[in-house]
């Protein structure tokens, strides 16, 4: 199972390639990728297998998988239809269309993601997969980015499945808590109850029927027609929206019994049925036929996997892969007629079934499925849901009488709208001759019509086999209670109630669809159910006007008022629960030396002085002593790493406030000056007494020994290194420090945006970029940089101490590095001491001494330091540790004997990276890029704008 994960999540990353090199035809290579997976499926169809690989124990975060009879069969239709798509994505496509590559790598994607999905045993997992899937269908659905209709279709269907995910979530939640499990196989096996179990299931259920298009969030999936042909035959046919009705049907034999559940599903399934199926007879365009139909089925899908029942469960099952062939079949048909003759619009198609006989036969073969019409799968399928519910004596008779009515009403309107789809596209619609847009078509290729040919077959030659088919789904409908009834697949089950209902079904559909004419001239000012897409749009204008109301109350645009209520809140809010709950007091040590007492004097002189101090530069350099006292703190208090830390980062702050307030006025104007305010004055008192005692507070009130006692063994035995920090850093608390530098690297883009404003300008210029300059043969050169420096602005001793000290000062960023792990230092330290050397370049030889120190743009390095961090959780799992901790590998060199390796250091080198490339990115955007804007010319001080 996860070799099948790594290969498609290979196969999209090579896809762009691909399809760059081979054009349309990638796409065939690509569907041996789902194709492959396919025969293991097949292969492994009766054996339940399970993946267990320890992740995040303590959050209930391992990698759980499970392969059984449903796993199975979902699995079947997600790898094999979507190898089938990719077949017609090899000619439906143009070589030469744009983000062909990205699209071909989204679709194998998309069918990694499902696979993981319905694979997965832990919840968890299952809604990073279902959130992936929500992720890849909005990108899908918005492939055609430059149209509105589809930018708006994928918006909208990301927020609605989106929303609906995130209820969900909380669903799992509470199951698992209640539960004492977030595997599915465990809480099927002992369901949990009580009225906190059944909220759960109902936000689970809000999840499963949002995703599945089911009322009143089912106005997503037309919309969604604005997608490519091909998304809409895989994603909104046989996969993305069966991800609702397989949470269903995988948690119906554990929770079906539960209050809510049948309720909920019943209802809403029945409602969309009937609403899906009577805007299929309304509309016009073939796409929104079979979406609106799809909304249909789904519908009906709901209420079998719902209703708790072995038959029920059977039937739905049979459906949902009938659905599958007959549905992907009928939109890549769709696909054709919209290639080869321009338009779907069946008004606008004639006498299109003599012109294409091929492509008729294969739709006539997929629509009679989908009507329910012998011997086609379709028939089996609906026949035995009619014999499910009709004997579902687990239903209220009423209730029972009422779902078997509106199934019937259901299945009518299918019919006529089966009917209505083939007579619309491929009828003659008492035209002598074909239409312009048939006449002028041109024929589609054999290959193009390959892949719905073979489902439209599939869809006869399973309904042929009907007991093999049932044999192949009988195991899963095996899990719910029988009742005394035991129904199985068959495509002749002699004159019963099942078979009067099917022909009752079928002449009451050709009679609607006869009527249609007089149908359609009803005329409904209001739609009878209300029209959910206005109340989606309502619903979003009143959040854009309520979020600008409460954003025009709380944030005015004055800095010092939203400053004023963030410090405020933090004064009042801790300061009652603490005088209202706690009761362990506090106690106060305020030095254990005199030298502590003394910088701390220091520092509460500097921060007063800064406080009244008109001269910015001065005010930043007293701001610097308050952080390089709390540095000298740290060393006395035996933390000589985080001190080292500090005063690097000091430094840097210090450095880059410079490279700000060169740009500004040197004094602070006084006409803009507040003054003294108590009011302020109060209030920054009130924050540091507030944090003073939180933090008093919090160390009275420990009562269990602290973890930090055992921290330097763990270090050592668990991380294999001394240095209590580091080794949280890179092992411990890895996963905190990628998201840390993540934001860092997104802090140097937005501080790049900022300044560029259009792009990043590559690497900093460098001396051979000036085509005038050319050093002199006599003179020493210091630095290379330093030639083009304004004479009045160079200084010779800063030259030769920089030429002199920056190597010293690389070879102990180095050192720090490599040491990090057993003493004071690491890869952030490394990184700032480097970062150190490069501004003295730059501050020493200007902005093309930047260029010649580093000659490399500041993203690259970024990036790779990512790279670095983040595939360090893939080397540690290949290495048989948890991700993101610490493997160690030992060898033996020849020279230099025995070496212990830790992977942490390679997480570690990602942290460097990064924090050089923030630093370099920050003197590219605000040192020498703004030096590049505006410099001084020598003669006359005129300011001139330099290209």
């Amino acid at each position: 199972m996860l070799a099948i994960l790594f290969a498609h999540a290979l196969a999209a990353l090579l896809a762009p390639a691909a399809v760059r090199t081979m054009g349309r035809n990638a796409f065939l290579p690509l569907s041996l990728v789902p194709a492959a997976s396919l025969v293991w499926v097949i292969a492994n169809w009766n054996t339940e297998q399970s993946l267990h690989i320890a992740w995040a124990p303590g959050l209930s975060m391992d990698i759980d998988m499970r392969f059984d009879s449903l796993a199975a069969i979902m699995s079947a239709l997600i790898l094999g239809i979507g190898t089938l798509v990719l077949i017609y994505c090899s000619r439906y496509f143009q070589s030469d269309e744009t983000r062909l590559g990205i699209f071909a790598a989204e679709m194998v994607a998309f069918a990694g993601a499902m696979f993981g999905l319905v694979t997965s045993d832990n919840m968890l997992i299952l809604y990073t997969f279902w959130e992936l899937t929500t992720i890849l269908s909005f990108l899908l659905v918005g492939h055609y980015a430059e149209r509105a209709s589809s930018r708006r279709a994928a918006t909208q269907a990301l927020l609605v499945t989106t929303a609906g995910g995130l209820a969900m979530l909380v669903g799992f939640i509470i199951l698992g808590q209640v539960g004492g499990s977030y595997q599915l196989s465990v809480l099927l096996a002992n369901p949990p109850g009580g009225w906190a179990a059944a909220v759960g299931v109902v936000l689970v259920l809000v999840g499963a029927l949002s995703k599945s298009a089911i009322v009143p969030m089912h106005f997503w999936l037309p919309g969604a027609m604005a997608a490519p042909t091909p998304v809409s035959a895989y994603l909104h046919a046989a996969a993305m929206v069966k991800a609702g009705i397989y949470l269903i049907a995988r948690l119906a034999p554990g929770f079906s019994d539960s209050a809510p559940w049948r309720i909920t599903v019943l209802t809403l399934g029945l409602a969309t049925m009937l609403l899906g199926g009577w805007r299929a007879m309304r509309a016009f365009d073939l796409k929104l036929i079979l979406a609106f139909g799809t909304v249909s089925q789904l519908g009906f899908l709901t209420i079998l996997v719902g209703t708790g029942t072995h038959d029920a469960a059977l039937a739905g099952i049979a459906l949902v892969v009938a659905h599958a062939m007959f549905k992907a079949a009928l939109f890549m048909v769709v696909g054709v007629i919209d290639h080869t003759t321009g338009t779907r619009d069946i008004r606008k198609l004639a006498h299109l079934g003599k012109a294409a006989p091929v492509l008729c036969g294969i739709a006539v073969a997929a629509a009679a499925s989908m009507a329910g019409l012998p011997p086609f799968f379709g028939f089996v399928g609906k026949e035995s849901a009619l014999e499910a519910i009709a004997t579902a004596s687990v239903l209220d008779p009423t209730v029972r009488s009422l779902e078997l009515a509106g199934i019937v009403a259901g299945s009518i309107l299918t019919v006529a709208y089966s009917i209505r789809f083939v007579w619309g596209a491929f009828g003659r619609k008492q035209l002598k001759r074909p239409s312009p847009a048939v006449a002028s078509m041109h024929t589609p290729g054999p290959l193009f019509l390959a892949s719905p040919a073979l489902l439209a077959v599939a869809g006869l030659a399973t309904g042929l086999i009907a007991p093999v088919m049932d044999t192949l789904l009988s195991a899963y409908a095996d899990s719910l209670p029988s009742y005394g009834h035991d129904y199985h697949l068959a495509l002749w089950h002699g004159f019963g109630l099942a078979l009067w209902l099917t022909i009752l079904v079928v002449v009451a559909g050709v009679g609607l669809y006869l009527a249609h004419r007089w149908i359609s001239r009803l005329r409904f000012e209001h739609p009878p159910l209300g029209n959910a897409e206005r109340i989606y749009d309502a619903t979003l204008r009143g959040m854009d006007t309520l979020s600008m109301r409460l954003t025009g109350t709380t944030q005015r645009g004055s800095l010092p008022l939203t400053q004023a209520t963030i410090l405020v809140t933090l004064v009042l809010l801790p300061t009652i629960l603490l005088v209202a709950g706690t009761d362990s007091g506090m106690r106060l040590h305020l030095w254990e030396s005199p030298i502590q007492f003394a910088v701390g004097l220091i520092m509460i002189a500097a921060a007063l002085a800064a406080t009244v101090m008109r001269n910015r530069l001065a005010a930043v350099i007293l701001v610097g002593v308050t952080g390089y006292g709390c540095g000298v703190i740290f060393a006395l208090d035996g933390a000589p790493d985080l001190a080292l830390t500090q005063f690097l980062v000091e430094t840097l702050t210090l450095v880059i406030f410079v490279l700000v307030l060169r740009k500004l006025p040197a004094e602070i104007d006084e006409r803009q000056s507040v003054g003294f305010k108590p009011a302020r004055a109060l209030l920054g008192v009130a924050v540091g007494a507030t944090v003073t005692a939180l933090a008093a507070v919090a160390m009275t009130a420990r009562s269990a020994e602290p973890i930090s006692v055992h921290m330097p063994d763990l270090a050592y035995h668990v991380g294999n290194g001394k240095n209590v920090v580091n080794v949280l850093l890179v092992d411990i608390r890895a996963w905190d420090t990628l998201g840390e530098i993540s934001v860092l690297l997104v802090a140097a883009t937005g501080v790049a945006s900022l300044v560029f404003r259009t792009r990043r300008f590559g690497t900093a210029p460098r001396v051979a970029d000036v085509p005038s300059f050319e050093p002199s043969p006599t003179e020493t050169t210091w630095l290379r940089g330093g030639d083009l420096i304004d004479p009045r602005h160079r200084s010779l001793v800063l030259e030769v101490t920089t030429r002199m000290i920056f190597p010293t000062m690389m070879v102990l960023s180095v050192y720090f590095f490599f040491s990090g792990h057993n003493a004071p230092g690491g890869g952030f330290a490394g990184g700032l001491t480097a970062g150190l050397a490069l501004v003295l370049r730059y501050l020493a030889g200007g902005r093309y001494e930047l260029g010649e120190a580093v000659p490399i743009d500041a993203g690259k390095i970024l990036g790779l330091g990512l790279i670095f961090s983040a595939g360090t959780a893939l080397t540690s799992l290949f290495l048989g540790a948890p991700a993101l901790s610490s493997a160690t590998i030992e060898l033996t060199l020849p020279v230099l004997g025995h070496i212990k390796l830790v992977t942490a250091l390679f997480f570690d080198l990602g942290v460097y990276l990064i924090v050089v490339g923030l630093v370099l990115d920050v003197l590219r955007s605000l040192g020498a890029r703004l030096d590049a804007e505006v410099e001084n010319r020598p003669e006359t001080g005129e300011q001139v704008l330099v290209r």
